[in-house]
C-alpha cells in the first residue's frame, strides 16, 4: 500500500476526537494520575525512603521513578485504548468505522496512536512531576525515550484487544485489574528484585512487567534486573504477538461485527 492510498483524513479524524476526550477529561486524565503519583512519594519515599537509603547505589527517592513512570504507563496505555474502542461499541457506531473507507491497519493506528500518545504525554508529565521530589538523572535519554513509545504502543494495542474482547463495563477492568496491576506492583516498580529471596527471585522472572522496568530504569541509571537486550526483546515480540491477535480479530470479525 502506497503513502497516496492511505486514507490520511479518516485516521486524523479518529486520532483528533480520542486526543479530544483528554481535553475533555482533563481532571480524570491528567490531574488524578499526578496526584497520586505524588502520594506515592509521599508514601514510598517518606516511609520506606528513611528506611532504604539506597537500592543498588542509586538514592531510593530516584529509583522508583521509573517505576513509577511505568506503573502509570502501562495502566493508562491499557484503560486508554481499551476504551477508546469499546465506546463505539456499546454505542454501536462501530458499524459506521466499518463501514467507512478505512483499513483495519488504519483504525488501529488511529485509535492506538491516540492512547499511546496520551500515555506518553501523561508519563512526561508525571516525570516533571517527579524531579519536584527527588534529583532525577537520565543516563540514556534516548533510550528512555524508546523504550516510553515501545511501550505505550504494545500496551495499546493490548488494550485495543480487550476493549474489543470486552461485552461489558465488569470485563473492560477485569484484566487490567486482576492481572496487569497486581503484575506492575510486583514487577520491582519499587524495590530490585535481587532484593528478594530464593526461590521468589527466580518465579518473578516469569513476571513480563520485570523486563519493562527493568530496561526502562537502565535508561535512566545504566543498571538493571535484567539485561537491556532481553527487555527490549521481550517488549518487541509482545507487540509482534498483539499484532497477530488483532490481524486475526479484523480478519474475522471477532466480536465485531456480532
Amino acid at each position: 500500500m502506497s503513502w497516496s492510498s492511505v486514507n490520511a483524513a479518516g485516521i486524523w479524524a479518529i486520532y483528533s476526537t480520542e486526543m479530544a476526550r483528554m481535553v475533555r477529561t482533563i481532571w480524570q486524565s491528567v490531574a488524578t494520575p499526578v496526584i497520586t503519583t505524588a502520594l506515592y512519594f509521599v508514601v514510598f519515599g517518606g516511609a520506606i525512603g528513611s528506611r532504604i537509603q539506597q537500592v543498588g547505589g542509586v538514592d531510593y527517592g530516584a529509583f522508583i521513578v521509573p517505576g513509577l513512570i511505568m506503573l502509570s504507563l502501562l495502566t493508562q496505555s491499557i484503560s486508554n485504548a481499551s476504551i477508546g474502542i469499546y465506546f463505539p461499541k456499546f454505542t454501536k457506531t462501530i458499524f459506521e468505522i466499518l463501514s467507512a473507507p478505512l483499513s483495519f491497519g488504519e483504525a488501529v493506528l488511529a485509535y492506538v496512536g491516540a492512547a499511546a500518545t496520551k500515555s506518553i504525554l501523561l508519563a512526561l508529565i508525571i516525570l516533571v512531576t517527579a524531579t519536584a521530589f527527588v534529583p532525577v538523572h537520565i543516563l540514556h535519554p534516548g533510550w528512555m525515550v524508546a523504550f516510553m513509545v515501545l511501550t505505550a504502543v504494545t500496551f495499546s494495542l493490548f488494550g485495543f484487544i480487550i476493549g474489543i474482547w470486552a461485552e461489558s463495563f465488569e470485563q473492560l477492568a477485569i484484566i487490567p485489574a486482576l492481572v496487569v496491576t497486581p503484575l506492575t506492583f510486583l514487577g520491582g516498580a519499587f524495590y530490585s528484585i535481587d532484593m528478594l529471596p530464593q526461590p521468589w527471585r527466580t518465579i518473578n522472572l516469569l513476571n513480563p512487567v520485570v523486563y519493562l522496568v527493568s530496561g526502562f530504569r537502565w535508561s535512566f541509571y545504566g543498571k538493571g534486573d535484567v539485561g537491556v537486550e532481553t527487555s527490549l526483546g521481550f517488549t518487541a515480540l509482545f507487540m509482534a504477538i498483539c499484532l497477530a491477535v488483532l490481524w486475526w480479530i479484523f480478519r474475522t470479525g471477532y466480536r465485531l461485527k456480532s
